[in-house]
C-alpha cells in the first residue's frame, strides 16, 4: 500500500473540500485532477490513500478507489485521482508547500483522529488554532 498527498489549494478546511467534491465530479464520484499517472499506480490501488493538505497542515485523507486518464482543459493529458466521499480527519501535522503531489509512506501518514477526538470538536477548529495546538504539542 502506498499513498498519496497533495495540496488543497484555496481550501481552508474539511467543510469546503467537502463542498468542492460536490462539484469535482466523474461518473457520480469524487476525483482530484493532476498531471502525472503514479508509476506506483498499483501500490496506491491497494488501499492507498489521498491525504489533502490545506493552509499549511495535513488535516484529512480520501481513500483512492481510482486512478484514470484524462484530458486537461489545455489538451494535454492528465489523470484524475477518483476518491471516496469519505473525508476521514487525521492528526494535523504542519507541511510546507510543494507542486504537485508526493508519495507518501504508510509509515510517515498522519494517524486518523480517534472518534474521542472528532467528538471532542477537534476536527471542527480553524486550520490555525489546530496548527498552533499541534505545533504545542497539545493535540
Amino acid at each position: 500500500m502506498l499513498n498519496i498527498i497533495k495540496l488543497a489549494v484555496g481550501c481552508p478546511s474539511i467543510e469546503v473540500l467537502r463542498e468542492r467534491l460536490n462539484h469535482d465530479r466523474v461518473n457520480g464520484h469524487a476525483t482530484v485532477q493532476t498531471r502525472t499517472m503514479p508509476k506506483r499506480a498499483e501500490e496506491v490501488l491497494d488501499g492507498g490513500s489521498l491525504y489533502r493538505v490545506m493552509d499549511g497542515m495535513v488535516l484529512c485523507r480520501q481513500p483512492i478507489i481510482g486512478l484514470e486518464s484524462c484530458q486537461r482543459a489545455d489538451g494535454s493529458t492528465g489523470t484524475l485521482i477518483v476518491v471516496s466521499d469519505d473525508i476521514i480527519p487525521v492528526q494535523p501535522r504542519p507541511m510546507r508547500p510543494f507542486q504537485g503531489w508526493r508519495y507518501l509512506e504508510p509509515k510517515d501518514a498522519p494517524p486518523d483522529l480517534g472518534n474521542s477526538l472528532i467528538q471532542d470538536g477537534i476536527a471542527d477548529l480553524p486550520p490555525q488554532l489546530r496548527r498552533e495546538l499541534t505545533e504545542l504539542a497539545l493535540i
